[in-house]
């Protein structure tokens, strides 16, 4: 149950099969399992419908994968979520369903479709509705009206083709009570992938944001509101986590540190209950303090982000950021004192950036890194539903492009008066070359053996990562990971041995390379070898949880 305001109960007779699909997005971007996906899957669960999740992240992607699956599970709804950056392989999933059944009933969800629902149901027509902000209520709403003959289009707030117009239904869905919520379907998701990858995995303690920062849609999103999960709950589901073996949990609140009482709650519940775990947070420099931070730091955080987003003080009120570089300063040294990495974000090219803020912040992420703070550059990316998009003209912002494949942040999609694209994006090379210099010194320091352990670690675990990616994406074991039970897997001859032969000529690396992680993902759990049959195969543990 999820609630009295959006209890499906469902007649008796046969069960609703829904598909949900996470559409590609890049490694690069260090992806985490779909959470949102998750939790709708577990609404949809305890209302008695089956589910199915395809995660096209960790999967490749093909028609013909999306095909297989619709013949065997016969969905009577797919739903598919996406961000801007995702939206075209969001649209391709669409595209390909209906092709595939046209009796499908096709809908989106998610923060992009969420603020251009009448233009994205407009380019494409394959799509029957998109169901905006928290899913949760809506969508079980929906479904449970295709169930049983209702008139889905009537659910408040869906948008939906009415023949040749667009319309949305009136009426909105109230905020969803966070406690009521059952835990994440997470049994549907390839979670042992994510973790073979290296990739964290992530949770929530709140949903909402107060501020009003005009690049941001969390708070039209979550709402102004902040609420808040039983601290109890929150631990409980920190330590399910913390077995699985990730190596971190990222809180993803849009700010965890919003309200003082609720992170001691949570970290009293964690020292109470004496659990060892790794966690992140996103945090504003204006809602820390020293005991806060020691606090946080006894409880497990070991990094937490911030968003800087520019040296200078007069973007800074222009952009409702709310915050002076004084209080960055004044964080970062409080989080040195307590233990804590301090990660800072910037953006480029807001309100009134020339070249001479664009410096002023460049001798600023100069002056934190110093100080031991981790930090980054990214683009303005005027996403739909951001106050800086609907008010670009105002702002002197001129955007480029709407090329969503093209808003990811690394790249410039918007221009202000004194600031072209081409000097946004030196900026950005500039920063992502002295990352690869640094890299490829540890490389070379660690072919001398000057580097640090910890150093030497971190570029194997790169590349780890990469050559895992590649057979993942490539279906390399799924095509060459198997054979007879004896020769060549034999026990006369080393297993992995056996396989790094298999696999030799569908990969670029070294066999150095393949061998070491090969064994380092067997040797982590997330490689097995089965007996099948009388054949050997090698596969990825997809699922960390019992299927049911």
């Amino acid at each position: 149950m999820i609630g009295p305001y959006c209890l499906i109960c469902f007649e008796k007779g046969w069960i609703m099969h829904v598909l949900l699909v996470n559409p590609h997005y890049p490694i690069s971007e260090t992806p985490s399992p779909p959470l949102g996906l998750a939790y709708l899957a577990a609404c949809l669960e305890a209302a008695g419908v089956e589910v199915r999740i395809l995660d096209f992240v960790v999967f490749p992607y093909s028609r013909q994968a999306v095909e297989t699956v619709l013949k065997k599970f016969s969905p009577r709804v797919v739903g598919v979520t996406s961000v801007t950056m995702t939206f075209d392989n969001a649209a391709r999933v669409i595209r390909d369903v209906k092709a595939i059944d046209a009796e499908v009933l096709t809908v989106m969800g998610g923060p992009h479709v969420t603020f251009c629902a009448e233009q994205t149901m407009r380019c494409l027509p394959e799509l029957d509705a998109v169901v905006p902000g928290e899913g949760e209520s809506a969508f079980l709403q929906l479904v449970d009206a295709v169930k049983t003959g209702g008139k889905w289009h009537a659910v408040p707030g869906v948008v939906y083709q009415d023949g040749r117009h667009i319309a949305r239904a009136p009426g909105a869905v109230a905020p969803v009570n966070l406690d009521a919520l059952p835990s994440p379907a997470r049994h549907l998701l390839a979670l042992g992938r994510y973790r073979a990858l290296g990739m964290p995995v992530s949770m929530t303690t709140s949903r909402g944001c107060p501020y009003k920062c005009i690049f941001c849609v969390g708070r039209k999103m979550g709402g102004p509101v902040v609420r808040y999960r039983n601290a109890g709950k929150v631990v409980d589901e920190m330590a399910q986590l913390s077995a699985l073996g990730f190596h971190q949990i990222n809180i993803a609140d849009d700010l965890f540190t919003a309200d003082r009482r609720h992170c001691d709650t949570v970290c009293g519940e964690i020292l109470g209950r004496r659990l060892r775990v790794d966690w992140t947070a996103f945090a504003r420099v204006d809602t820390v303090t020293a005991d806060l931070l020691s606090k946080m730091k006894a409880a497990g955080c070991h990094t937490i982000s911030f968003g800087v987003e520019s040296a200078n003080e007069n973007i800074l009120k222009t952009i409702k950021k709310g915050i002076t570089p004084a209080q960055v300063v004044s964080a970062v040294k409080a989080c040195a004192a307590a233990g804590i990495t301090p990660h800072a974000s910037f953006i480029l090219g807001l309100p009134g950036e020339t070249p001479e803020t664009l410096e002023e912040t460049i001798r600023f992420g100069d002056r934190l890194k110093e100080m031991g703070v981790h930090h980054g550059f990214h683009i303005l990316t005027p996403f739909p539903g951001t106050e800086v998009r609907e008010r670009c003209g105002t702002y002197g912002i001129r955007i480029i492009t709407d090329d969503w494949t093209r808003y990811h942040a690394n790249r410039a999609v918007v221009e202000t008066a004194s600031v072209s694209r081409q000097m946004l994006d030196d900026v950005v090379v500039t920063w992502e070359n002295r990352f690869n210099e640094w890299l490829g010194d540890i490389q070379k320091r660690t072919g001398t053996g000057e580097a640090t352990p910890e150093e030497a670690w971190q570029l194997k675990r790169l590349e780890h990562t990469v050559l895992i990616y590649d057979l993942m994406m490539g279906r390399v074991l799924e095509r060459k990971g198997r054979g007879p039970e004896g020769h060549p897997d034999s026990p006369a001859v080393d297993p992995i041995e056996s396989l790094a032969n298999r696999l030799e000529d569908a990969v670029t690396v070294s066999r150095q390379q393949l061998l070491e992680t090969l064994s380092f993902a067997e040797k982590t759990g997330n490689l097995t070898r089965r007996n099948k049959n009388g054949e050997i195969h090698w596969e990825w543990v997809d699922f960390l949880f019992a299927q049911s």
